[in-house]
C-alpha cells in the first residue's frame, strides 16, 4: 500500500496552534507521515542576481526576480522554533503519525537530529539532491533518508545514489513546477528511481483546484511506495502553497484509494482519470525552462554563514 506524507511546509503561518491542528486533521483524514520543514531565516542568503531578476529582450525571464529582504520578512513570520518541532513530535506520536522534516543547511543538522524523533528519518529538498557532502552529513545523523530528484540530472541523481548507498533511503520523483500540469508528471521517472533505489515516490505539485488528487492517484496506481503531498487546513488564499495543496476531505479520499490492491486502483484510474495515460510520459526527460530558473534560485537559497561568507551545502 503506498503510503502517504502529509506535508505541512508553511502551511501552518507559524502558528504552533495551526500546527497542532493539521497535526490532529491529518491523523484523522488517513495519512502515515507529516512533514515541517526547518526553516530559519539567518541561513536565507542574499544573492545579486536574484534582486532584479533579468529578462531578454523578447521578455523570457532568465533569471527569476526575487528580493532578498521581502523574503526574509515572509520567512521570518514562518519560522518553527526547536521547541515547535519537539511539540510538533509529541503530537504527531500520540496520533499514530510519523514525524519529519526537511533541513535547509548544514548547520542545522545536528540541532534538529537531536531531537526526539521516533524513527531517525529525514526528508532531502530536491534542490539538495546533488548536495553530497549534505547527504554524507544527513547520512551520519539519521537512519532513513527521503531524497526529492526535482530539477535534478540524472547523472546528479546516479551520483547521490552512490553516495547514499548502504544507507536506507528512497527517491522521491518531483517536477518543481508550481504548479505542475498533468501532462508534464511524468510518472514512467518511478521505474527509473527504483533502478537507483528500493523504493521510490512522488511528490506531487498540481493545482488543487483543477486537478485535484489526479496525479496522487495515478502514481499510486503506477507503483509509488511514497505520495508526498502539500497539506493545509486553510482556505487556499491563505499561504503561499494553498493552492498545491489538499485539504483534509483530499487526503481521505486519497487514503481510501492507497487502500485498493493493484488491479481496483488502475480500474478506478482508468475511470475516472481521462489524463491517465498522458501523465505516464517518459523515463528520460529534459528539464524545462521553468524548472531550470527554480533550480537556479532555490539551490543556494539557504546555506550555513561562516567567517562572513556562506558556505553552501554542496561545498
Amino acid at each position: 500500500m503506498s503510503k502517504i506524507i502529509a506535508e505541512f511546509c508553511q502551511n501552518h503561518n507559524g502558528e504552533r496552534s495551526i500546527l497542532l491542528e493539521m497535526v490532529d486533521a491529518a491523523a484523522e483524514s488517513g495519512a502515515t507521515y507529516a512533514k515541517i520543514q526547518s526553516i530559519w531565516v539567518e541561513d536565507l542568503v542574499k544573492r545579486e542576481k536574484f534582486e532584479q531578476g533579468q529578462t531578454d529582450p523578447s521578455g523570457k525571464t532568465l533569471v527569476i526576480k526575487r528580493p532578498f529582504q521581502p523574503e526574509y520578512d515572509r520567512l521570518k513570520k514562518l519560522e518553527l522554533s526547536l521547541e515547535d518541532h519537539q511539540i510538533f513530535i509529541e503530537a504527531c506520536r500520540k496520533k499514530g503519525l510519523i514525524p519529519l522534516a526537511t533541513i535547509f543547511a548544514a548547520n542545522r543538522v545536528p540541532a534538529v537530529a537531536a531531537l526526539p524523533w521516533p524513527q531517525k528519518l529525514v526528508k532531502v529538498a530536491s534542490y539538495d539532491c546533488a548536495s553530497y557532502p549534505f547527504l554524507s552529513e544527513l547520512k551520519k545523523h539519521f537512519e532513513t533518508l527521503f531524497v526529492s530528484t526535482g530539477a535534478t540530472r540524472d547523472e546528479e541523481i546516479e551520483k547521490a545514489a552512490e553516495v547514499l548507498k548502504g544507507k536506507n533511503f528512497a527517491f522521491f520523483h518531483c517536477v518543481t513546477m508550481y504548479p505542475n500540469t498533468l501532462d508534464n508528471c511524468h510518472l514512467a521517472r518511478l521505474n527509473y528511481l527504483k533502478r537507483l533505489s528500493p523504493q521510490a515516490g512522488w511528490s506531487d505539485h498540481t493545482l488543487v483546484a483543477r486537478d485535484g488528487i489526479k496525479a496522487a492517484m495515478a502514481a499510486m496506481t503506477l507503483g509509488a511506495d511514497y505520495v508526498e503531498r502539500h497539506f493545509t487546513i486553510l482556505p487556499a488564499d491563505q499561504t503561499k502553497d494553498g493552492p498545491v495543496s489538499i485539504t483534509p476531505a483530499h487526503l481521505k479520499e486519497l487514503a481510501q484509494f492507497a487502500k485498493l490492491d493493484a488491479s481496483q486502483r488502475l480500474a478506478q484510474a482508468r475511470r475516472e482519470i481521462p489524463e491517465f495515460d498522458s501523465m505516464i510520459g517518459n523515463q528520460q526527460r529534459a528539464l524545462t525552462h521553468e524548472e531550470l530558473l527554480n533550480r537556479d534560485y532555490y539551490r543556494g537559497r539557504f546555506a550555513t554563514h561562516k567567517n562572513g561568507r556562506p558556505v553552501f551545502n554542496w561545498e
